[in-house]
């Protein structure tokens, strides 16, 4: 993960954009700029819309409303007023705003696509959405109203308002109107050509921004319960011998035998760990299956990653420009490709807090293990870990009910022209709202783990290198809970899932081991 803060630059060709330049660009603020193939690529499909116009040939959204107004004509004097009234009346979105690095993710994945050149948009409107991403004008997008399907047209078009000296953006931390953080930056605004407005929102970037940063935080998601699987298994002095690879050999899955690597390499080295039939015959399986566990949602994630990939670095929008000059309208913009991976994704991000938080009980509840009840030293007047398991349960019920697929609604829309809608921008909300919770019950764990080894301290026992690292940099931020009179226990396990958030567990662990995903 260290490599994506060090990516400072990424030139846009529309092929071969990965997600960890993408969070190079939305969290790290890496600039962008056009390969010349691309401005190519760019200026050849403009020429032809610009033929287009000027013969008055019929193509939809060009010379024609849009949706179910394809069959009213628009007169040549009028094709650049109908691109303006699209963002004006497209702009429908409501509820919280999306996070700065979705909407620089958006702007990126959407540049990323017009650079193609299938997409008929000018230099001169992609270059003013770079200088907007460059120079840090973020426009207020509202995070919902979208169908996933005709693309994310009401998102979409609050990204385009302060192009067009409209709506809002934030700029430096300031929240003002689009027209004012554009002069700030120093950015003119433009007025749309004809298709420009349907190019720039006509396209699953919504959708397809949420999900991807969401994949790759499941893909830290994995490793983190990894780490803190092997800190529960030291815990509770449990039996690595489950891991071994010949066991895993013949059930070839590979996020299986990744796991089962990782979590070996995790405890090489530690004196906690026991044998079969030394302190038990068996673990649970919240301990013993982990490598089936945890590497049945790395192969999940693995499968939505490479989905990401193609997404990002594809044209989502209609109608599409071909090389050959012709004007295809088809169905590029529809999300269900993504809509399906995204509510994968949730599920097996679920999954993950849902064994998390059964090692956090094995933790906690003395009927299950030889600690502490509740990891109380003074239990009773002190209720230690208690509630944690409660809120840990709660999240992870939430997560059922968030993984339910979105994919398989519908509803259809312009007077039933767009019969079936494929929910994607939802799927990929939930999924992302998924991987929050997951995280936090991931540092629940490790924090109770933590808990549970100082407990052991006495025995003389060794930590692995490898959970060393995440034994301390979790010591930096929270100590051993004595008494409850101490600690307000949200602050506490608010630090543990800072420290999750900004990777400096993941970094410790990693100098250490590498771990695969």
């Amino acid at each position: 993960m260290k490599s994506v803060k060090q990516i400072k630059e990424v030139v846009i060709t529309g092929n071969d954009l990965t997600i960890d330049q993408v969070v190079a660009v939305a969290r790290f603020g890496a600039k962008i700029t056009l390969s010349e193939d691309a401005k190519q690529n760019i200026a050849k499909s403009k020429a032809i819309i610009e033929d287009i116009v000027t013969n008055e040939k019929v193509v939809y959204g060009v010379t024609t409303g849009f949706g179910e107004f394809c069959n009213v004509s628009i007169s040549k004097e009028d094709t650049r007023q109908l691109q303006e009234n699209l963002i004006r009346s497209h702009c429908c979105g409501y509820g919280e705003l999306l996070k700065t690095d979705v909407v620089r993710t958006i702007m990126l994945t959407r540049i990323n696509s017009l650079s193609k050149g299938y997409s008929g948009i000018s230099k001169e409107t992609i270059g003013t959405l770079i200088d907007m991403l460059n120079k840090g004008v973020h426009p207020l997008i509202p995070e919902k109203g979208s169908l996933g399907a005709s693309g994310d047209l009401a998102p979409l078009a609050h990204m385009v308002l302060p192009m067009l000296g409209l709506g809002e953006a934030e700029y430096k931390g300031e929240r003002l109107s689009g027209k004012d953080a554009m002069e700030k930056a120093g950015i003119k605004v433009i007025n749309l050509q004809a298709k420009e407005g349907l190019a720039l929102i006509n396209g699953t970037q919504v959708l397809t921004s949420i999900g991807a940063l969401a994949t790759y935080d499941a893909v830290k998601l994995l490793k983190l319960a990894d780490i803190s699987a092997a800190l529960t298994v030291e815990a509770l002095r449990g039996i690595p011998d489950a891991y071994d690879p010949r066991l895993h050999e013949i059930r070839p899955h590979a996020g299986q035998m990744a796991t089962a690597r990782n979590m070996l390499k995790l405890l090489e080295g530690s004196t906690y760990t026991t044998h079969q039939a030394q302190l038990r015959v068996q673990d649970a399986y919240s301990l013993r299956c982990v490598p089936q566990i945890h590497g049945a949602n790395k192969d999940t994630i693995d499968y939505v990653l490479k989905k990401v990939e193609i997404e990002i670095n594809s044209v989502t929008d209609n109608p599409i420009v071909t090389k050959e000059g012709d004007v295809i309208s088809g169905g590029n913009f529809h999300g269900e490709p993504m809509a399906q991976p995204f509510d994968f994704l949730g599920i097996g991000a679920a999954e993950i807090a849902n064994v998390s938080e059964r090692r956090l009980e094995r933790l906690i509840n003395h009927q299950l293990n030889d600690l502490p009840a509740f990891l109380a030293k003074h239990g009773g007047l002190n209720s230690g870990y208690m509630i944690t398991q409660y809120a840990a349960a709660a999240l992870v019920s939430e997560n059922k009910i968030l993984a339910h697929p979105a994919s398989v609604d519908s509803i259809p829309s312009s007077a039933n022209q767009e019969d079936l809608v494929s929910m994607g921008t939802i799927a990929a909300r939930t999924a992302r709202d998924i991987v929050k919770n997951s995280t936090r019950v991931i540092a629940t764990e490790m924090m109770a783990a933590c808990q549970a080894i100082d407990f052991r301290k006495e025995e003389n026992f060794k930590l692995a290198p490898a959970t060393q690292k995440a034994y301390d940099v979790i010591r930096s931020a929270t100590k051993f809970i004595e008494f409850d009179s101490e600690i307000e226990m949200y602050k506490e396990l608010d630090k543990v899932t800072e420290l999750l958030l900004n990777d400096k567990i993941l970094d410790a662990v990693e100098d250490v081991v590498e771990l695969e995903h």
